[in-house]
């Protein structure tokens, strides 16, 4: 299993970046997928987490109405399309991968420890 995360970058307040998460080694059907963010001197959050089959989908309460879940199953790859990005959402992102036996969707965007496999991060930066 190998999550491998992309799209990061500089952007200005209000700006917009589309990050990537390729997901090798299982389908999207088989995991619950989730994104996740790490700013320096905090912990790890939930930012949006979809079951598998892509039947639900959460967001954390920052996450509403700005930050879209989306996913190719064709391509066997997700997305978290960020509008509206303010500084407080820089950090790095994660994209990770869970079975959640037992945990629902809402507990892992809140417990990201209940995910099994990480990717590397790619770091989102929002700046004048």
């Amino acid at each position: 299993v190998q999550l491998q995360a992309s799209g990061g970058g500089l952007v200005q307040p209000g700006g917009s970046l589309r990050l990537s998460c390729v997901l090798s080694g299982f389908t999207l059907d088989s995991y619950a997928i989730g994104w996740f963010r790490q700013a320096p001197g905090k912990e790890r959050e939930g930012v949006s987490c979809t079951a598998p089959n892509g039947g639900n989908t959460v967001y954390a309460d920052f996450a509403k109405g700005r930050f879209t879940f989306s996913r190719d199953k064709a391509k066997n790859t997700v997305y978290l399309q960020m509008n509206s990005l303010k500084p407080e959402d820089t950090a790095v992102y994660y994209c990770a991968a869970g079975a959640l036996e037992d945990v629902t969707i809402v507990q892992a965007l809140a417990h990201p420890d209940y995910m099994d496999d990480w990717g590397k991060g790619t770091q989102v930066t929002v700046s004048s």
